[in-house]
């Protein structure tokens, strides 16, 4: 069972459809990557339906390696985007891991490589600063605050 809501939230991810990717979270459930830290179940739904929005329907979403039993369950997915800040392309390779409950996503962390992200999304100053603590920490703030303006602009 875990393993078909993993399939049917990339499957809706690669329709653009964060309504369906939103439900199949648990109402308690949590979200992590390197930009968006900490997001509880709203916002994460919200964080899905903005990136969405914000691609403008240029994102090609591929996912494979699906493993999964009924408490636990990773993948690797892949996201081709211009990036909104900049306009350059990015390619990014992303390992999730999940946690289920009561056949839903309990717990969701994405991880990948920042430094390789960073000097494709925003060039130069990524590849040489991309490394550092003090540019994740920026680039997690303006994520922040732009889900937060998001959902404020949505309300």
């Amino acid at each position: 069972m875990s393993k078909e809501i993993i399939e049917t939230f990339y499957e809706a991810f690669i329709k653009l459809d964060p309504v369906a990717m939103g439900n199949c979270y648990h109402p308690d459930a949590t979200f992590s990557d390197p930009a968006f830290k900490n997001l509880n179940a709203e916002e994460v739904k919200a964080m899905w339906a903005m990136l969405i929005e914000r691609s403008k329907g240029i994102l090609e979403i591929e996912y494979h390696s699906v493993v999964a039993d009924d408490r636990l369950g990773q993948c690797t997915w892949e996201a081709k985007y211009p990036f909104s800040k900049t306009g350059n392309q990015v390619h990014n390779i992303i390992h999730a891991t999940m946690e289920f409950e009561d056949g839903l996503i309990k717990k969701h962390t994405d991880n990948f490589n920042f430094w390789r992200w960073s000097s494709m999304a925003l060039g130069t100053p990524g590849k040489l600063l991309g490394w550092t603590s003090f540019l994740q920490s920026k680039v997690s703030k303006m994520a922040m605050k732009s889900l937060n303006d998001y959902m404020q602009k949505s309300a």
